[in-house]
């Protein structure tokens, strides 16, 4: 049985190629389309789809208060078609935490031209949201990924230890630095173990979530608003400190200044990466800065990104937790540490922010 898919956008162009592009996968179906949110709700309630793509912006209702109302009537997968403005930003966060599941750029000049990488990135999307085994995952990793060293992917960082170094013992040690790094459903998530911890949070906090430009800056704002520790996006230059949580900017990598001063550094976008921010390049560079003082945690998301970074951590005798798959959007990154045998700890969401007070108190 294909994936039954319900359109709700307000341009009559937009739900045309969404259609044409939709139906070039045997295993997706569109079974309705709707002009606006009020619609959009009529047909979630009456279709009873196993997905649906919701934009932002349409008249009578808007696609944010369209996610409400599904799911709080008819709860159903939505992925959410966003423009790659600030206020769309705001917009699109607004959506995830209401309910929608994830979000896609709203590309016309991509849509014309019938783009390939956004039709596989669109049914991948589509199928994985909707709970379907879909083809190989080509969103967030659209090339194999070269065996790159991660730690020396950019020149402050050092070289990594041999791949069969003997982990250090970590009994008494306390870490130094939390990095959390998280991809699909990774805002609610993060607003989630974020919202749990104390202001006076005893050390700081990096944060990786695969984020576009914009999304990043509003995503840190908001987060600031909602946890008693204090969030904004990393610049390049910034000092580490208690109970600050830096995000990575969206489109560029975070790393830690190797000689352990606490400085973070804010670099280009690397072309033999294909995440941007990339975890395993946060994690890496904390292998060389901090050694075992890192408490590393990779949350839900699509992919593998922080796999070979967390390797890099435990040669360095660091802690390394993931969330557990029940509570996860999307169990691909926390998925990828635990058979790795990387993970120390496998927990709920609900129990990640306790947990992490708890180790550092």
């Amino acid at each position: 049985m294909p994936v039954r898919v319900l359109i709700v956008d307000d341009s009559h162009f937009f739900q045309t190629r969404l259609k044409e592009i939709i139906g070039q996968n045997a295993n997706l179906q569109v079974i309705g389309v709707a002009s606006n949110g009020r619609e959009g709700v009529e047909k979630a309630k009456q279709l009873k789809p196993d997905i649906i793509t919701m934009d932002f912006e349409m008249p009578v209702m808007d696609g944010v208060t369209a996610v409400r109302h599904i799911m709080a009537d008819n709860p159903t997968p939505i992925l959410m078609f966003s423009s790659l403005t600030y206020e769309g930003a705001r917009i699109t966060l607004d959506a995830l935490a209401a309910g929608a599941l994830d979000f896609i750029p709203k590309d016309f000049a991509e849509v014309s031209r019938n783009s390939i990488g956004l039709t596989q990135k669109l049914h991948e999307r589509l199928l994985t949201l909707a709970g379907q085994k879909g083809p190989t995952p080509s969103v967030e990793k659209k090339a194999p990924e070269p065996e790159v060293d991660f730690t020396r992917t950019h020149r402050s960082a050092a070289t990594p230890p041999p791949r069969h170094a003997v982990s250090p013992a970590r009994s008494a040690i306390k870490p130094s630095v939390v990095i959390i790094g998280a991809s699909t459903g990774g805002p609610v998530a993060l607003t989630e173990v974020l919202t749990k911890l104390p202001a006076r949070f005893a050390v700081p906090i990096l944060l990786v979530q695969h984020m576009p430009e914009n999304f990043t800056k509003a995503f840190a704002e908001r987060l600031n608003k909602q946890c008693a520790i204090e969030v904004r996006e990393a610049v390049d230059g910034d000092i580490l400190r208690p109970g600050l949580a830096l995000l990575a900017p969206g489109g560029k990598q975070l790393m830690l200044d190797k000689r352990g001063t606490g400085q973070v550094r804010v670099v280009p976008d690397d072309a033999r990466v294909n995440y941007k921010p990339s975890l395993d390049i946060t994690f890496g560079s904390a292998a060389n800065a901090y050694g075992n003082r890192v408490l590393g945690i990779v949350l839900t998301g699509m992919g593998s990104d922080g796999c070979k970074g967390a390797e890099l951590l435990k040669q360095r005798g660091a802690s390394i937790w993931s969330q557990d798959q029940a509570s996860c959007v999307i169990y691909g990154m926390p998925m990828a540490v635990a058979r790795a045998n990387l993970t120390d700890k496998v927990l709920p969401l609900k129990e990640i922010g306790p947990a992490i007070a708890t180790e550092v108190r």
